[in-house]
Formats: C-alpha cells, sequence, structure tokens
C-alpha cells in the first residue's frame, strides 16, 4: 500500500543520518536536525507502519507536566511548552501554520498518605525554585476552588496551572513530517531487520526488502520496539511493550468547570477532554505484550477506574463510556525515564528510547538535543546527559519519584 509523503524505495544507497521510526521522535529528530543551519547532510527516515496505526503517538493522551521529581525532566518539559505555546514562531512563522493552544487547567497530585505527601513537598521545592508554577494546597483549599472532589482521607494536592494540560500534539508531528521533508529529508516505507558494523561503528542497515543502505549515524527511534532495533547493532536496551488504557466518557451531571488531571491515589487518572472527560489507569498486573497486543480489558473500567471515578468525584456515579482504546508505553524497565544519545561503545548509535509515557511532552527536547548533538558533537541548549546510556550500561537508575 502506497502512503503519502513516504517512497517505497530509497533513492540513494547511502545517508548520512538514518532514523529507524518516523512517529513523534523519530519526525522531531529528523525535523531539528534538518532545520539546524550547522548541519547540511542527507537524512533517511525508515518508518515500518505509516498509517501510525497503533503507534505511541497515534494512542497517546498528549499531555506536559512539569510536576516532576529530577531538574532535566522539569527543564525538558520547560522547553517542550515553550515550543508548543511558539510554535508558529519555531515554524519561522510561516502563516500556514497554525499556533497550538497549551490548556493548562494543570496537574493535580492527591496524597493520602504522608510519604507521598512528602515527596510531592519535596518536589514542589525543587519545581519552584526551577519556575514553574507548583503549589501544594491542603484539602480545605482544594475544596474552595473544586468543590466537586470527595476528599475524604486526602491528605494534600500538589497543582500547577502554569504551561501544564493539554495540547494537540499530533499537530506538531504533522508539520514535523511536513517541514522535515521540505527541508529535503526522505520518509521510506520500509522496516530495518539488520545493521552491519565494523569495530565500533555501525556501517549499514539492511531492509526487509534486502537492501542495504549505508549509514554515517543510525539514530534508534523505534518505539516499544525499541529493543529489537537496538539488539540489530549489539546493544541491550531494557525497554518492552507495555499496554496503558484509555477511556472517554460522557458524564450525566457534568462539571461546572474545567477537572485537571488528577492522580487519584488508587493510580487512576482524570481529566477534562473538551465536552467530555478523559480517564485511564496502568493496569495491576503489568507484563511486557507482545507489539501487536492492543486487547481491551474493559475488567480494568469495571472493578479500578468506574469506582474511583465515582469516589474520587460523585458526580462521576452517573457515566457513559463513549470511546476506549489501549496503546502501549515504550517501558523502560530500569527507570523509567528516557534513554538519549551515543552508545558507549558504538561512536555512531544514537538512542531516542524509553520514554515510558513522557514521549510527547519531551519530544521538542529530545529532537533538539540529538539535532545539537550530532551538528556539535555535544549538547548545548539543555545537557541531556543523565540519561544517557552508562546508567543502563551499569544498572544504575536514574531515580523519578512522579511517575504515571
Amino acid at each position: 500500500m502506497a502512503y503519502a509523503g513516504f517512497g517505497e524505495a530509497p533513492k540513494g544507497s547511502s545517508y548520512d543520518v538514518v532514523i529507524i521510526g518516523g512517529a513523534m521522535m523519530g519526525s522531531s529528530v529528523a525535523w531539528f536536525l534538518s532545520d539546524n543551519p550547522d548541519f547540511d547532510g542527507s537524512i533517511l527516515v525508515v518508518e515500518r507502519n505509516p498509517s501510525y496505526e497503533n503507534s505511541s503517538t497515534s494512542c497517546t493522551n498528549s499531555c506536559i507536566r512539569q510536576q516532576f521529581s529530577n531538574e532535566i525532566n522539569i527543564r525538558i518539559s520547560q522547553f517542550g511548552a515553550e515550543f508548543v505555546k511558539n510554535f508558529r514562531s519555531f515554524m519561522h512563522d510561516d502563516p500556514d501554520v497554525p499556533d497550538v493552544l497549551l490548556h493548562s487547567f494543570g496537574y493535580l497530585y492527591l496524597a493520602d498518605n504522608q510519604a507521598m505527601a512528602d515527596v510531592l513537598i519535596e518536589s514542589q521545592k525543587l519545581q519552584a525554585s526551577l519556575g514553574a508554577g507548583t503549589r501544594i494546597m491542603t484539602p480545605d483549599e482544594i475544596a474552595a476552588e473544586y468543590p466537586f472532589y470527595n476528599l475524604d482521607g486526602i491528605i494534600l494536592g500538589s497543582h500547577n496551572t502554569k504551561d501544564e494540560g493539554y495540547f494537540d500534539g499530533n499537530t506538531l508531528f504533522d508539520w514535523w513530517k511536513r517541514k522535515a521533508r521540505h527541508n529535503g529529508v526522505e520518509y521510506l516505507h520500509g522496516e530495518v531487520v539488520d545493521m552491519k558494523r565494523d569495530g565500533n561503528s555501525i556501517t549499514s542497515v539492511v531492509l526487509a526488502s534486502g537492501e542495504v543502505i549505508n549509514a554515517g549515524i543510525v539514530i534508534n527511534a523505534s518505539g516499544p520496539r525499541a529493543a529489537v532495533t537496538a539488539a540489530m547493532a549489539g546493544v541491550d536496551l531494557p525497554i518492552e511493550a507495555r499496554r496503558r488504557f484509555t477511556f472517554i466518557f460522557d458524564a450525566q451531571n457534568p462539571l461546572d468547570r474545567d477537572l485537571p488531571l488528577t492522580i487519584d491515589p488508587t493510580g487512576v487518572t482524570m481529566r477534562t477532554d473538551g465536552r467530555y472527560y478523559m480517564c485511564g489507569c496502568p493496569p495491576d498486573i503489568d507484563p511486557a505484550v507482545d507489539f501487536d497486543d492492543f486487547d481491551m480489558d474493559y475488567s480494568v473500567w469495571e472493578q479500578k477506574i468506574w469506582p474511583a471515578l465515582a469516589t474520587r468525584v460523585p458526580a462521576f456515579e452517573a457515566v457513559k463510556v463513549m470511546n476506549s482504546w489501549v496503546g502501549h508505553y515504550a517501558y523502560n524497565t530500569l527507570d523509567q525515564n528516557a534513554i538519549v544519545g551515543h552508545h558507549d561503545e558504538l561512536d555512531n548509535f544514537i538512542m531516542v528510547n524509553g520514554f515510558s509515557g513522557h514521549g510527547f511532552q519531551q519530544s521538542p527536547a529530545m529532537g533538539r538535543g540529538v539535532s545539537e548533538l550530532i551538528a556539535y558533537g555535544e549538547y548545548r541548549s539543555l545537557d541531556l546527559s543523565p540519561l544517557g546510556y552508562e546508567r543502563i550500561r551499569d544498572g544504575k537508575p536514574f531515580l523519578e519519584k512522579a511517575i504515571i
């Protein structure tokens, strides 16, 4: 099947950069690199399924937050918010590029035990020191602003309505692809099935068609399949595909104001989604799954999500599910943080993997960072080295306490 904008065969036999995976992360890298005035090389993006059906990009909830416990994750999202709010400007004020609205209804973490409350308080201090608008709220303060919550058992909340909420990430994705192609990036409908190495370098990638493509730099942007791609280069990555469930529901008694993206102590999340509401959670038993396993488990709604919704927001006692889907996290089993940068023993293999549900909000900073790494041999705007491969090699987690 032919896909608009995708070739069925490569135009050349050699490229300066080959990006494996053309979804949100691969297209971010493609655009930032092709837009970098200090890079003039050739770029090939190889995407196995240009429909993007069931990709993490297509199944995203497209949210952004600064409520993390590590400085690097906070700064990554702060650039993400800046990029979203000034999207047309970053696209060189092209009048055809739409503005992208960041709906800053914020995230609200609710703590029902002192250990969680202490984590939120400690993280808020760091976030505030970096310019985030996070504030710690007592139950009375939460009730005054959001009277629809049942706050029985809640000790405190952590809330931020500054540059935190929902945005239309698919607009970014669409325009990154368009502008990357305009800049000369070639998108190919194909699948990389092997790589050839010579010592500490990858010399070429092999396509399922049998064609061999010489590559100066190879970038792994394969989402949940990242470990399979890495294994072709002889690299181990602790990344698995894990199912995440999303439900859109209507409420018989809708709320009179926006519902912040609420992280309930049960692990259930809920937020406003236009005239409806969105909710979801990880399963209690959370194994790795096959890449084509998108089976819906409706018991998650019946036994976990709906009881939590009705308890926390009594107005949600009467709701109707309008839509639902299953997406995959590219789940980093070591620490649920991104893995970005060069492999320590392969000088031309770059990873941008393992986002564990944070990919959309982190994609602008990742594209910019990898672009700098290729053009200059170093990060210049934001040092992403804490997310490098060395911790994977050494088995030392980069702990992030605010994982959803």
